[in-house]
């Protein structure tokens, strides 16, 4: 991108919490926070933020289900300066038992935080439904009880099994040399070249009924999330679910938003959400109302799904969703951040990377009749509902679902 003036860098390794087991259940997330609080070559966290913040540049963390990136933003000048800060924290971290300690109290604040939040703990719990006794449906930071057991013995064990070559991959984009990123990537990166023989993923079980997990708390509004188990990254019709998505609750101009919030007036945060991981996913719902109005507004959201199955989508509103969704994706790959991330997870994710005109022609190939087969198979699986709100009863919320 050589009319950008910055280099974006992305170093994305396969693995997150759905590797762990219970005993582990955060020690991705652990490490993430762990690796910014210093290395051999820069001994504290001052040292790293201000080898990038020096320069003007962002760096900063993630960690997801199925993959931890870390990535830096900064001036292009400045693009070896900011691989090899990267490269410094995931493969010559101190991982000092001091740091340990003293991050632990702060994940576990952290985890306290979300709890405290009820939109955000509310697809947690819906996640704990959509996948029973598994880790993704886990949070991704893990328990309150795991995050206080995990010992250093633990978190070294971990990192040196995943923080290797074949589960990285790294990303440039702006105004790059691509010689000079291959020279700095191969003089400077050190990491064990081999796996160590992890195994993959187990697949989660099947859901047979629908449920519902009611957690009872006094609250001005009432945080409902609706889901059912949809479709993987890797499967064909992504693009079918995703502008099924976009119709039902993407924004002020779609179903969710229009009859929900304009017409019926019940809801002031309503909108629906895609979730997608190698072997399964979930489409999900989400509604803050008033707790008089929660169940009308549930009934008044199933009523939506129930429409997506019944009927083809009108001529306007498919190609509607198909503009909304191709530019959206135009608008994230404006910047250098967004481009860097994107090829970086295609390359990870699905082993290869699509040109923008290669996945706007995927968008653009679906027909109204690719939606209502998708709705038919995806919304015919069992409803799983969560909701947080000063509720004494659930029976009005499981025979909605029921």
């Amino acid at each position: 991108m050589p009319q950008r003036l910055s280099a974006s860098l992305v170093l994305m390794f396969g693995g997150g919490s759905r590797l762990e087991d219970d005993r582990l259940a955060g020690v991705s997330h652990f490490i993430e926070h762990l690796f910014f609080k210093g290395t051999q070559r820069r001994p504290t966290s001052k040292e790293i933020a201000d080898a990038i913040e020096g320069i003007g540049g962002f760096i900063n963390a993630s960690t997801d289900k199925e993959l931890t990136a870390y990535w830096a933003r900064v001036p292009a000048e400045h693009m070896e300066l900011g691989l090899d800060v990267l490269f410094d924290i995931v493969s010559n971290s101190k991982l000092a038992p001091a740091d340990i300690e003293r991050e632990r109290s702060v994940i576990l604040e952290e985890l306290k935080m979300y709890q405290d939040q009820p939109q955000e703990h509310v697809q947690n719990l819906l996640e704990e439904l959509i996948w029973p006794g598994h880790p993704l449906g886990r949070d991704i930071a893990g328990t309150l009880a795991s995050v206080a057991k995990l010992t250093r013995d633990d978190i070294l064990e971990y990192a040196n099994s995943r923080y290797r070559m074949p589960n990285l991959v790294i990303g440039a984009a702006g105004m790059i040399d691509d010689a000079v990123v291959v020279a700095a990537v191969s003089s400077k990166l050190s990491l064990p070249r081999e796996l160590d023989g992890a195994e993959q993923p187990e697949p989660p079980g099947p859901l047979s009924s629908p449920n519902l997990a009611m957690r009872r708390q006094r609250t001005e509004q009432a945080h409902i999330c609706l889901g059912v188990r949809a479709l993987s990254y890797m499967h064909p019709d992504r693009y079918a679910l995703d502008l099924l998505n976009t119709v039902l609750g993407e924004g002020m101009s779609a179903r969710l938003f229009l009859n929900i919030r304009e017409r019926l007036g019940l809801a002031y945060d309503v909108h629906s959400f895609t979730q997608k991981h190698r072997d399964t996913g979930y489409l999900g719902l989400y509604l803050g109302v008033d707790p008089k109005n929660a169940i009308r507004a549930v009934e008044a959201a199933i009523s939506q799904l129930r429409r997506l199955r019944e009927e083809d989508v009108e001529p306007e509103e498919l190609a509607r969703a198909k503009e909304f969704t191709k530019g959206r994706l135009r608008l994230d790959l404006e910047t250098t951040n967004g481009v860097a991330f994107w090829l970086t997870y295609q390359q990870l994710v699905m082993g290869e990377v699509r040109t923008i005109e290669d996945e706007l022609a995927l968008v653009d190939a679906v027909t109204a009749a690719d939606i209502r087969r998708v709705a038919n198979e995806v919304l015919s699986g069992p409803i799983q509902m969560a909701v947080i709100g000063p509720f004494a009863k659930s029976a009005g919320f499981q025979a909605a679902i029921s």
